[in-house]
């Protein structure tokens, strides 16, 4: 990759760069068409819903979380990290995770510390990635595009006895190669736009960040030949190459991805998570979305003890990760889902 620097919590950003418009409102995340979502109301009625209606407190369960910028809780405040040789190290979140992401509100709702309700989500990882690292708890090797690499033995020990595993992992299939595929569009001058998104300035929805994001945009100064690589990038064909890859690649890893934490333990009850999408703009990332909920929904179907949850209505903030309501309402699903 040109700029290593982009390492694995900008890429988990890259969709609302790559289209150039905050996601200011909910979005559905495109459903099959056999899944009806719910009225719009419901998010925020879920959202806000008590923990009563969890299991009952069993502080001898374990709670572990899978996937990546999304589950770790990049966005809120308190996302713990250190800088690494190599992108960075996300073990100081695996049990220092924020009070407000929804893998410390599954923990409060069923009863459990920090030592049993663990985050194991990884900026940039990608279903390829965990694939991997579910054998040995590394990465064979250096994720390029991503400029990631993650070396964590002691994930196996967390999911070897865990009793619950959830794993939300595959929208950075499509989003890495998509900020890569822009910084190559635009000889990189894309680069300090990603860097002004993932900062934090913009997260909330306002008129003045809107402003300054256009105000971004208009600094680029591309070029006659970078303006048409852009726009061959998102209208002539180049996302639909993207999405097409990543769904392939998702395809090949996710049923890896159950079979192994069913090998490395038998009887956790294993929750694939579904998609929402913060790009809902362009048909190819919709149609993306609207695919990976089905390979989810079926793979689920086909293994035992392996529920698929959807979550329609998370709401996203221009970073294109969960808000606080967001947070909440994937938590209060995950419950509803744990089987007593």
């Amino acid at each position: 990759m040109k700029h290593p620097r982009f390492t694995a919590w900008l890429c988990s950003a890259a969709a609302l760069v790559l289209l150039a418009v905050p996601a200011f409102a909910q979005q559905p995340d495109a459903l099959p068409p056999e899944q009806a979502a719910p009225a719009a109301q419901e998010q925020t009625a879920e959202a806000a819903a008590p923990a009563a209606e969890a299991p009952a407190a069993d502080p001898q369960r374990t709670y572990v979380a899978l996937g990546d910028s999304i589950v770790s809780g990049v966005g809120l405040p308190d996302f713990k990290y250190t800088e690494a040789a190599i992108g960075i190290d996300a073990a100081p979140n695996f049990e220092g995770y924020p009070e407000q992401c929804y893998v410390s509100l599954v923990g409060k709702g069923l009863g459990l510390d920090r030592q049993h309700a663990i985050n194991l989500g990884l900026p940039g990882l990608t279903t390829g990635d965990l694939a991997d690292m579910l054998h040995t708890g590394a990465m064979p090797q250096m994720n390029q595009q991503a400029g990631t690499y993650y070396v964590y033995p002691q994930m196996l020990d967390y999911l070897k006895r865990a009793d619950i595993i959830s794993v939300q992992i595959g929208s950075n299939d499509a989003l890495v190669p998509a900020l890569v595929a822009l910084g190559n569009a635009t000889n990189w001058k894309s680069e300090q736009l990603v860097a002004t998104m993932v900062s934090g300035v913009l997260r909330e929805p306002s008129f003045e960040n809107l402003q300054r994001l256009n105000s971004d945009l208009s600094r680029l100064r591309l070029t006659r030949e970078e303006k048409q690589a852009t726009t061959q990038l998102l209208l002539g064909g180049g996302t639909d190459a993207i999405c097409e890859q990543a769904y392939q690649e998702a395809a090949v890893h996710m049923p890896q991805v159950v079979a192994q934490l069913r090998a490395l333990n038998p009887d956790a009850q294993i929750i694939l998570l579904g998609y929402t999408n913060p790009v809902p703009l362009l048909p190819e990332w919709t149609q993306l979305f609207r695919r990976l909920n089905a390979l989810s929904k079926n793979l689920a179907a086909q293994n035992e003890n392996v529920t698929y949850v959807p979550i329609p209505f998370a709401m996203t903030a221009t970073d294109a990760h969960p808000t606080v309501s967001g947070h909440k309402y994937i938590a209060n699903r995950i419950l509803r889902a744990i089987k007593k």
